[in-house]
């Protein structure tokens, strides 16, 4: 009798102290990001006292560097991103799908155990690894087909940050589309649709929205990815289109900067702060723009 008293004023206790603990866990994760929103926020907004929004926002020039005429024009910076981010999508989107299907509709038990840990494993190499991957493997590949290609490109970073993104893509492309009831298949299938069909019509488009979310995810990931493009891309800002030259994105800016080329408290050491803003911004649209995606397509079953 001691002893049944005993455990239920232990559970009570117990399932008292569990809910707080829960939430304590759940409170570190939003107190870091207020945390590091709000030091963002701050150090960007000491940037802007010494430089106008104006003149980062539209000038075409990044020389920060510059003892003479020091220019703080985000758009290279931009560009080169955006180039990254595009032949990464290129790369990584047909490949990524055409897997996924292939894993949730046509592939066996066998062959999808085997290839789920390989994804795994692209998905756990380090980013320095992709980087020296991509300096010392992919770009010289690439200049032996076209011998214009510089040392420092576009193309060679933009691809490997592509080969990254794809296990992402895969494997939340894949759980939407096994999430779709076989019900639905087999109905599909019933009415005499091929297996192309029934997949390609039915499930694809009932697995829309997690396909999607998982899509603009990769891409949010391809964005904000810094050791590649720092390793292969080079550091030369600049809005030219050529995906030939070097370039220097967001994410290898900050890398430069932060090896200890600006001292603290200087206009350099606080451009990091406004192109981590910038940076941190358009993964927010990103992120936010997956959430809508996936509202606007759900499809219920």
């Amino acid at each position: 009798m001691l002893e049944k008293k005993y455990q239920n004023g232990f559970l009570s206790r117990g399932e008292k102290v569990i809910p707080v603990l829960l939430f304590l866990m759940a409170a570190v994760s939003v107190v870091t990001t207020i945390g590091i929103v709000l030091t963002l926020i701050v150090e960007t907004f000491t940037f802007f006292k010494q430089i106008s929004i104006a003149e980062f926002l539209t000038k075409k020039d990044w020389y920060p560097f510059s003892k003479t005429d020091a220019s703080y024009g985000v758009l290279p910076l931009l560009v080169g991103t955006l180039k990254i981010t595009l032949i990464a999508s290129i790369t990584a989107v047909p490949i990524g799908l055409a897997v996924a299907i292939y894993l949730s509709e046509y592939a066996s038990e066998r062959v999808r155990k085997l290839m789920k840990p390989i994804l795994e494993v692209l998905a756990g190499v380090p980013t320095i690894v992709y980087g020296f991957f991509a300096l010392t493997f992919v770009t010289p590949l690439l200049r032996a087909i076209f011998p214009s290609l510089e040392m420092f490109n576009a193309v060679s970073p933009g691809i490997v940050v592509g080969m990254m993104i794809i296990p992402m893509i895969v494997s939340l492309s894949e759980d939407a589309l096994s999430s779709v009831p076989d019900s639905v298949r087999q109905g599909a299938l019933a009415l005499g649709a091929t297996k192309w069909e029934m997949t390609w019509r039915v499930a694809f488009p009932a697995a829309l929205s997690g396909i999607m979310a998982s899509i603009v995810l990769a891409i949010s990931r391809a964005i904000g990815e810094t050791m590649i493009v720092s390793i292969a891309g080079g550091s030369t800002p600049t809005a030219s289109l050529d995906l030939t030259t070097s370039l220097q994105t967001m994410t290898s800016y900050i890398v430069q900067v932060s090896t200890g080329d600006a001292g603290f408290g200087t206009t350099i050491y606080y451009s990091i702060y406004a192109v981590g803003f910038t940076l941190f911004l358009f993964t927010l649209a990103m992120n936010m723009l997956a959430q809508r995606i996936s509202r606007r397509f759900r499809e219920e079953y």
